[in-house]
């Protein structure tokens, strides 16, 4: 017998487990049916595309037991098994670097917490929520040796070898107080209809049934085993047969979610190509959406053969949050993840079902508006990225994505901005670079208000990166008012008077701020603010430099602003008259900053500019 340690991560994951989601303990049940229906399949793919397997008899099922009196329950099946380095890999570690974050988004709050478990894919340690003690019994398929795994959730685990007469893995719950409730036929048969009905394998229950004489009186038991789930794939059944309970259960199944989902699309393909698709859109973003080793949620199968769940390639990116199956009539059992990823069937499939899920997402714009905007609130972003990633679709996806705008609450799409545009409007105006309040307050916007042109404000990060990518939206050039040559419209030609008035100072600003700056110009955007930072129209904005930096991206060319100035300002006029050198310094460093602060952006010397500010103060 060997004793191994849990991975800190595990033992951090079982104590916040089983001390804070008691209120949805149910859950474990769902899991270990989902894990054994898992190993199913990956042992009934093996049997029809891999020689070594295929001598293998494969009789799946999965059966479910409990003995009250004893407190134990078990959730048994004859899927692949495990052997001793799987228990390790799979049962002592999470192998995902995004274990962190996981754990950081657990909290007190137990359901949603139980949506995260299973999403994460560590739903078996949910088990310790019932369980002092659990054991695990397995044998691979292939192999000779069994294993047993034994733990009390706590610390650590031992390994030892067992007996198992054939493959599959057998999990025994010894069952806490709290866990009792569950030793019931009628709970277990409650929770596989509400959350495994469609699991495509037979689940069995197996029980101890009173019998009862011509007197009613109880004259011994019998054990009985019942199948107590439908075992259908619900993916191809027709539509007409289906009622919305089935589709939210399935769902749930799937996606691991006690929620139902936003909606769904069941599509079936008949002509040159033969597939069956089943989408789910969650009314929740996945927590990990943002991690790059993401989970995809869309399974594989092949003439109801599952193939694989963890292929990336079955969707874009973009549309990593849909959960769901894609199931083919046309491709090979023994289609390889390789070929999977040249596979023309395949990518024909994909680019039918994106453009069929986008199609769907406009009639939801359309039609729906209570979904339409809680679907925008969690899944907006990814769609920006489909316009930088997805050029086919890119028409789509410009009706699809929202803004915030300065004319307008909530969130405003392209077309609605053109619908109110001014008649002699010639381009849609833009600010990216911070949060929407920071955004709207910008001195940047002000001649913009006075002059009645709307202003879409982009304040998602990838906006900066996205945005300049489309140049256009239809026949109208999209415009970044914090670029040089976004002032075009504003109609106002600058005074040459006071352009010749001012030339001294700016040359003063210039001689004060050397290379901090790119360039000093008078500005025709402002109203009230005496200064303001764009940036050159072939550089990115300083913003965005940022965040490239925080992403890693140390070695590139620092990117200075242009600093335009407010010609009626009384702080700007006061430098007209001013040859204090010092005095300059102090009022064009607080211009510059204060123009880089209200923009969002940090500040390279904090304590530089206060002494600065200070000093003005004084005078």
């Amino acid at each position: 017998m060997a004793q191994h340690q849990f991975q800190t991560e595990v033992s951090q994951l079982l104590h916040l487990i089983i001390h804070s989601l008691y209120s949805n303990r149910e859950i474990f049940l769902r899991e270990l049916v989902s894990n054994a229906s898992d190993a199913l399949d990956k042992l009934k793919y093996l049997t029809v595309a891999d020689e070594a397997y295929k001598s293998i008899v494969f009789d799946p099922r999965i059966d479910i037991s409990f003995n009250r009196d004893q407190k134990t329950f078990s959730v048994s099946d004859t899927g692949i098994g495990m052997n001793e380095e799987d228990l390790i890999t799979s049962l002592g570690t999470i192998a995902r670097s995004g274990t962190r974050a996981f754990l950081e988004k657990l909290s007190a709050d137990a359901k949603k917490d139980s949506n995260l478990i299973g999403q994460f894919g560590v739903g078996f340690y949910s088990a310790f929520m019932v369980a002092d003690k659990i054991e695990v019994i397995t044998r691979k398929a292939g192999e000779e040796a069994a294993w047993k795994w034994t733990s009390d959730g706590k610390e650590s685990y031992e390994i030892e070898t067992a007996q198992r007469d054939s493959h599959g893995t057998t999990v025994i719950l010894h069952l806490n107080e709290e866990g009792l409730e569950f030793a019931n036929r009628w709970t277990i048969e409650d929770i596989i209809k509400r959350y495994s009905n469609h699991v495509a394998f037979p689940i069995y229950l197996t029980y101890e049934e009173k019998e009862y004489d011509d007197k009613g009186k109880e004259k011994g038991s019998k054990t009985k085993t019942e199948r107590i789930n439908a075992g259908t794939a619900i993916w191809r059944q027709a539509k007409t047969e289906l009622k919305e309970e089935d589709y939210n259960e399935f769902y749930k199944q799937i996606a691991h979610d006690t929620e139902d989902p936003l909606f769904y699309v069941h599509t079936k393909a008949e002509g040159t190509l033969e597939y069956v698709t089943l989408f789910y859109i969650p009314k929740k973003a996945p927590f990990d959406l943002y991690n790059a080793d993401y989970k995809p949620g869309v399974k594989l199968y092949v003439k109801r053969v599952f193939i694989t769940d963890d292929d990336k390639e079955l969707m874009p990116t973009y549309l990593r949050f849909i959960r769901g199956v894609i199931d083919s009539e046309d491709l090979p059992l023994n289609v390889s993840r390789e070929i999977l990823q040249q596979n023309r069937i395949l990518q024909n499939i994909r680019n039918a079902s994106v453009k069929k899920l986008l199609s769907e997402f406009k009639a939801l714009a359309d039609n729906n508006k209570e979904k339409w905007e809680i679907f925008i609130s969690q899944f907006n972003r990814p769609l920006k990225e489909g316009l930088y990633q997805d050029f086919a679709n890119r028409e789509t996806l410009q009706e699809l994505v929202r803004f915030k705008s300065t004319a307008v609450e909530g969130w405003t799409s392209f077309a609605d901005y053109v619908s109110r545009m001014k008649s002699d409007q010639k381009a849609i105006y833009y600010i990216t670079g911070g949060d929407e309040k920071t955004l709207k307050a910008s001195p940047l916007l002000e001649a913009y208000k006075a002059k009645g042109i709307e202003v879409l404000v982009m304040d998602d990060e990838i906006d900066d990166i996205v945005i300049p990518s489309l140049f256009k939206y239809k026949d109208y050039e999209l415009k970044a008012v914090n670029r040089t040559g976004a002032d075009e419209e504003l109609g106002e030609q600058k005074d040459k008077d006071t352009e010749k008035d001012l030339k001294p100072v700016i040359e003063k600003l210039k001689k004060a701020l050397g290379d901090r700056v790119k360039d000093v110009k008078l500005s025709r955007r402002l109203q009230d603010s005496p200064s303001c930072i764009v940036a050159d129209e072939h550089d990115p904005s300083i913003q965005f430099a940022q965040m490239l930096r925080a992403m890693g991206q140390t070695e590139l060319p620092e990117v200075k602003p242009i600093l335009e100035i407010n010609g009626s300002h009384p702080i700007v006029a006061s430098l007209k008259d001013e040859n204090n050198e010092d005095h300059i310094a102090d009022v064009a460093t607080v211009l510059l900053d204060q123009a880089l602060l209200v923009e969002g952006v940090k500040l390279q010397d904090p304590a530089d500019f206060v002494k600065r500010l200070n000093r003005l103060l004084s005078k």
